[in-house]
């Protein structure tokens, strides 16, 4: 069959973005006043210089279009730390090194895996572009790692040193290599990459990935910043470790929810961004919203909002 390439989305300054976005939240909608508002408090997040700001989200967005949105909001100087999935990792390189492709929710799964192809949601992952091409790359690329006494590494460094390895503008790895944002996996063996660590290990039993490192780097951040800000994509760990270091500051001074879970459940997927005043994981007097859908539909929009603002020198 004939398959469309997933492409990258990216940000564009654009007035009617602006205008689109205000009406919205003028109109007072149901969560298109949130869209506003969570548009409006990325803005001042961004614009703020002492603001050190959090971008966390989950891995499966990486697979999508979303990944260009997530390389301009870096490149342009709109987040200072990512904390994420291990996914995160496996995405960006295979689309590196190879390509995802358009498919349907409805697709016949049995008959996928026959085809070589594993669906993820909408998209296809082909399998010679995942796991084997990881294995291909990865493990040559470690040893060298290992022979130049890296046999103690931290997710941060890890993340690094695989943009450096990626070294391509389309990869995300790259951009925050390059811009010197530090990258957090919390839970480094979730994922692909994660596998290849852990054969990796099995033949050098003293190689680590040193999570201690990493918090010790988050601590730093956090206590030296004024005051911090997160645009949380999401839940899971990505979620709970940016609001869990984020107490030990006294809370966040900005806080953006983007999710699609109920608090119903206890979850913290979809625990309110209120919810995390009564942790000390946000002040009580932050800029805060809770925004109520799916990423790939509305991030977009948030973020060539707060872009376009700020390249227009606009409050």
């Amino acid at each position: 069959m004939k398959l469309a390439k997933v492409k990258d989305i990216h940000l564009e300054r654009s007035d009617d973005v602006v205008r689109l976005v205000d009406r919205m939240y003028e109109g007072g909608g149901f969560m298109a006043k949130n869209l506003g508002e969570a548009a409006r408090i990325l803005h001042a997040m961004v614009s703020d210089k002492s603001c050190r700001k959090f971008l966390s989200f989950p891995a499966a967005l990486v697979a999508t279009g979303l990944r260009g949105v997530l390389v301009d909001m870096v490149r342009n100087g709109m987040v200072d730390v990512i904390i994420t999935a291990s996914g995160t990792l496996d995405h960006d390189l295979a689309r590196t090194w190879g390509s995802y492709y358009h498919g349907s929710f409805e697709l016949d799964d049995a008959k996928l895996q026959r085809q070589g192809y594993h669906r993820l949601g909408n998209i296809l992952v082909p399998l010679k572009d995942y796991g084997p091409a990881l294995e291909r790359r990865l493990q040559p690329w470690l040893e060298k790692l290992y022979k130049r006494g890296r046999n103690r590494i931290s997710t941060e460094t890890l993340s690094s040193e695989l943009g450096k390895l990626a070294n391509s503008r389309e990869s995300l790895l790259y951009w925050t290599q390059k811009k010197r944002v530090p990258v957090f996996i919390p839970g480094p063996m979730d994922g692909a990459v994660g596998s290849q660590l852990w054969l990796f290990a099995n033949r050098h039993s003293d190689f680590q990935v040193d999570v201690i490192r990493d918090e010790k780097r988050l601590s730093d951040i956090v206590y030296e910043s004024r005051r911090t800000g997160a645009m949380i994509v999401g839940g899971g760990i990505s979620k709970h470790h940016t609001l869990w270091w984020n107490l030990f500051h006294g809370g966040l001074d900005y806080a953006c929810y983007i999710t699609t879970a109920v608090e119903y459940d206890g979850s913290l997927s979809g625990a309110n961004v209120r919810e995390a005043i009564s942790w000390g994981k946000v002040k009580e007097r932050a800029k805060m919203v809770t925004l109520y859908a799916e990423a790939t539909t509305i991030l977009p929009l948030v973020a060539s909002y707060a872009y376009t603002k700020m390249n227009r020198g606009s409050d």
